[in-house]
């Protein structure tokens, strides 16, 4: 499965707050894969892991998931 087509059927229906499984399972796939996307995406997370407590990566995750909701 290309990146492209794994990043396009993570989106769901309209609301971006009902992620069900495929969702999570196709966001590990991208997380995981040997390419470009899976190393900047593992990076940009160990440094976040590293340098933001539980509570502040939980709040970046729901200011994300707003903002794709906004776009």
């Amino acid at each position: 499965m290309s990146v492209l087509n794994i990043q396009e059927q993570l989106t769901g229906g309209e609301s971006v707050y009902c992620i069900n499984q495929a969702q999570m399972s196709r966001t590990r796939d991208m997380l995981f894969a040997e390419n470009s996307t899976g190393e900047r995406l593992r990076s940009i997370l160990d440094d976040l892991e590293c340098r933001l407590s539980r509570n502040e990566r939980a709040a970046l995750a729901f200011t994300i998931i707003e903002r794709l909701k906004d776009k």
